[in-house]
């Protein structure tokens, strides 16, 4: 089974089983928007990758009443999720079925954003995304990516997988949904956050942080520099 073939197998009930699977679901997604360094007001251009039902997107376009969004992701079932959930809102949103591990990123965009989904692509594929992002992002722009990471050390991460697949098991999580679950696991190629916050780095981009981290659960972003900011180093985002 394709990793396309697996998430195209649970795009019925992904959404529904996000809490379930996500024991922090709150905390991870109101810190991956709350974090976005623009005004609300802002008409922000989105690029959403692994985008998935539109969950993450979500979340940001309520936020950010006057942006618009690309959702692009392999899935086509997933996209047929998001085009249900945006059907509202045609004029903000627009979907891309690609492979975005190795394919262009076409456009400029103000902000990148992506959840559960990079954490699915080998390191090096990772830092080749990296650079993509930072090529494709405006002056000023940012990136945001709520993921999950590896433990630096063997027995950090076994804590990491134990702990969530406690709350896993207590939740309400059906034995089918549980093997769905695991067969997508089998694609994850977790890279420890530390790591991956040097490749931002290494990719040029600035105030590289993380701001939120529960076990393997973590909301890290980077920002490139804007060139309205003025000699105080104060952060003045487009729009």
């Amino acid at each position: 089974m394709s990793i396309r073939v697996a998430f195209d197998a649970s795009a019925g009930r992904y959404d529904r089983l996000r809490r379930s699977l996500i024991p922090c679901f709150d905390d991870f997604y109101r810190t991956a928007v709350e974090i976005i360094p623009f005004e609300r007001s802002a008409p922000i251009r989105v690029l959403d990758l692994g985008a998935g039902t539109g969950l993450m997107a979500s979340f940001v376009l309520d936020a950010f009443p006057n942006s618009r969004a690309t959702l692009e992701d392999l899935s086509d079932e997933m996209l047929a999720r998001a085009r249900e959930r945006f059907a509202a809102l045609p004029e903000r949103v627009e979907f891309v079925a690609m492979d975005y591990a190795r394919a262009a990123i076409r456009g400029t965009y103000d902000l990148v954003i992506s959840a559960l989904s990079i954490h699915h692509l080998a390191d090096a594929d990772k830092i080749a995304l990296f650079a993509r992002i930072r090529g494709a992002l405006a002056d000023g722009g940012a990136f945001v990516n709520a993921d999950q990471v590896r433990g630096r050390t063997p027995a950090t991460d076994q804590r990491y997988v134990d702990t969530w697949l406690q709350r896993v098991q207590a939740s309400d999580i059906t034995p089918e949904d549980l093997a769905q679950m695991f067969e997508r696991i089998r694609y994850d190629r977790l890279a420890p956050l530390d790591t991956q916050l040097g490749w931002l780095r290494e990719a040029g981009f600035q105030d590289v942080d993380c701001y939120f981290k529960w076990f393997n659960f973590a909301v890290y972003s980077g920002r490139l520099e804007a060139l309205s900011a003025p000699p105080d180093g104060t952060y003045n985002p487009p729009g």
